[in-house]
């Protein structure tokens, strides 16, 4: 069994325990808040983990030794402690901050499905309903779904400091949370340029439009997902300047690759493997470098129909065959497969003169491949 493994049992047993706690508060205050205390833990369990994996080899890269953490690598457990404690405890509010993000991008996006799941509003729409409660189903689906996002926030928050606490490092601690204040500007801001260009990309020249679709990938994706990650855990092992400096050379490309691997999967992924409906984001009028690049590469009446059909939430699965034919047909998807290659190579070659621990470095480069050639 893998350090990554373990490790992200770890983190499911250390957002259980911590959840256990506050579940607990919740429905001592009332019965009624038992809904929301139970669809935070489907929320909360599961997912690949990604962000609390990247913290971790980030920490790990930095350390002096390139020990495992385990005590015993044949006894099939990790004990916990020191420092890997407050490791576990920050990567877990990476993860909690992300729940609660997605929480909050479903209701934007009007999605109704997460992991193949009832999204967190349709649930409370649906409890609605089931129960017969008075007024409208869907505004009280969406009014719960924001404060149960807005409760992940503050747990989120709640963990991560109870995580600094543990380091004995004042500079490490400062680090770290500046770091993860970083982060939360930044995907804040990207989500906004995220919806702004569905509605705003009319009012600017479609030359600048890839290059909007870029800063999009970078704010609301990149730096969230994997660079911030690695620089927060770094930064709890007292990373130098030229280690963080070589991490964001690694985390900021391999991050565009990321998100360019979910435009092509938001337009063409398996609905059974991705847990959400095949071409998704062309319902929601995503404006990705997916969709820019075709713009570019189509006359202007294929184009003129295209910004006709994008972002309609009743597209007809005909409807979706043919702008996914559109697209096809453009060459935007082999040019997107470039970029994603183009980018992990940029980042392998970043990681491979990187002053970091080797053994971290060959999991980094792992991670690199799993994160971008993924199929959900």
């Amino acid at each position: 069994m893998s350090e990554s493994i373990r490790f992200v049992d770890l983190i499911q047993s250390r957002i259980d325990g911590f959840f256990d706690a506050r579940a607990s508060i919740l429905v001592s205050i009332a019965d009624e808040l038992a809904p929301v205390a139970g669809f935070s833990r489907d929320f909360l369990s599961g997912g690949k983990r990604f962000r609390a994996l990247f913290c971790f080899w980030g920490w790990q890269a930095v350390r002096t030794s390139d020990e495992s953490f385990d005590d015993d690598p044949d006894a099939g457990a990790v004990t916990a402690g020191g420092p890997l404690d407050a490791v576990i405890s920050v990567a877990s509010a990476l993860e909690l901050f992300h729940a609660a993000a997605l929480v909050h991008d479903d209701l934007i996006d009007n999605s109704d499905t997460r992991r193949g799941a009832p999204a967190a509003h349709k649930r409370f729409e649906s409890l609605h309903e089931e129960e017969g409660w008075g007024g409208s189903g869907a505004s009280f689906g969406t009014g719960a779904a924001t404060l149960l996002g807005d409760l992940l926030l503050i747990l989120s928050d709640e963990l991560f400091d109870e995580g600094l606490s543990q380091l004995v490092s004042a500079a490490a601690r400062r680090a770290a949370r500046a770091e993860f204040n970083r982060m939360r500007l930044d995907v804040t801001a990207g989500q906004y340029l995220d919806i702004f260009e569905e509605i705003g990309w009319a009012g600017r020249p479609d030359a600048d439009q890839l290059a909007r679709a870029e800063r999009v990938i970078v704010y609301k994706s990149a730096k969230y997902s994997i660079e911030s990650p690695l620089l927060i855990g770094a930064s709890l092992a007292g990373a130098t300047v030229g280690q963080l400096q070589s991490l964001r050379d690694f985390g900021l490309p391999l991050g565009i690759a990321y998100q360019l691997r979910d435009d092509l999967l938001g337009v063409f992924g398996d609905a059974e493997v991705t847990g959400k409906p095949s071409g998704d984001d062309l319902r929601e009028g995503k404006r990705t470098v997916l969709i820019a690049l075709t713009r570019q590469a189509i006359p202007s009446g294929a184009r003129a129909a295209l910004d006709e059909l994008l972002g309609d939430p009743e597209l007809t699965p005909e409807q979706i065959r043919t702008m996914q034919l559109t697209i096809r047909e453009s060459g935007a998807v082999e040019t997107v497969e470039k970029m994603i290659a183009d980018n992990v190579q940029r980042a392998i070659a970043a990681l491979e003169a990187a002053p970091l621990g080797t053994a971290a470095k060959a999991q980094l480069r792992d991670l690199a491949i799993t994160v971008t050639r993924r199929s959900a």
